[in-house]
């Protein structure tokens, strides 16, 4: 039998190996793509990117619809889960990244692009595909951005207040009463199941809101701006945990992981 906690574990390294097969597919397709030259070509690459694309959105979905099944039964583990690096861990808005930051991550990429492209930019000559973006596209995002922090807001004053009942009723006058605070009465096991329902709810519409978010993102893109979209936020996402497990390494901190994985230098190694 697996426990919950091993069930855990091996869906966050699933859901990273997979990410990591994502991005090397995504990349050499996108590479392939900047190299197509007729219309006819043009289209068939542009079939092949949205077949990716539909791909790379549906793992995500498998992977939050795995994670709701597991949160049912423990969902605490997910608002403090240690299969992720202290970094990682320091970044974590409600089980998860904050959908916004998507946002914040096309617009920096954007400039990136846009910079190192100046001069063929102002000749009229857009080259790097996030760079390109049009006016309409930038108005549309913005509103996404606006929209996307208002309902994060929402639900982090709904976890807000999950965590001020705690110190609130029934929690205090049952732990006010216990002769033992090592022991856990019926009372207090009631109270948390109650808790952790309010919990499942919160983490299932933050997962909501972040797969709703990425979708009407990449949907304002065109195939190959959607592409780039995703490799930058894959890298990112795998960097991170190798810079966290790096980190942890250094302070002595051995966080719990089933398999190591060193991504970075995997990374390095492919042309931007």
């Amino acid at each position: 039998h697996v426990s919950d906690k091993e069930a855990q574990h091996s869906c966050f390294e699933e859901w990273m190996e997979l990410q990591q097969q994502d991005l090397l597919e995504l990349i050499h397709n996108s590479d392939s793509s900047s190299s197509s030259s007729t219309s006819n070509t043009s289209a068939s690459s542009d079939f092949n990117l949205k077949q990716l694309i539909e791909k790379s959105i549906k793992h995500f979905q498998e992977y939050i619809d795995t994670r709701r099944h597991l949160a049912c039964s423990d969902v605490t583990a997910y608002l403090a889960p240690t299969w992720c690096t202290t970094l990682e861990s320091s970044m974590l808005w409600i089980s998860g990244c904050r959908p916004s930051s998507y946002i914040r991550l096309l617009y920096a990429m954007s400039g990136k692009e846009f910079e190192s492209h100046l001069s063929n930019y102002l000749q009229g000559n857009r080259s790097g595909h996030l760079s390109g973006l049009l006016t309409v596209q930038l108005n549309s995002v913005d509103e996404l951005q606006r929209k996307t922090i208002r309902q994060e807001d929402q639900l982090s004053n709904k976890l807000a207040s999950l965590q001020e009942e705690i110190a609130d009723q029934p929690f205090a006058i049952i732990a006010n009463e216990v002769g033992n605070p090592g022991e856990i009465c019926r009372e207090a096991e009631e109270a948390l199941d109650r808790h952790a329902k309010f919990l499942v709810n919160v983490v299932e519409e933050a997962d909501k809101l972040r797969m709703v978010t990425l979708k009407e993102l990449i949907n304002i893109l065109s195939p190959l701006q959607a592409v780039d979209f995703l490799i930058a936020s894959k890298k990112l996402h795998l960097c991170v945990n190798a810079w966290g497990k790096k980190r942890d390494h250094q302070h002595g901190r051995n966080r719990e992981t089933t398999q190591e994985r060193n991504t970075c230098p995997t990374l390095s190694r492919l042309k931007n």
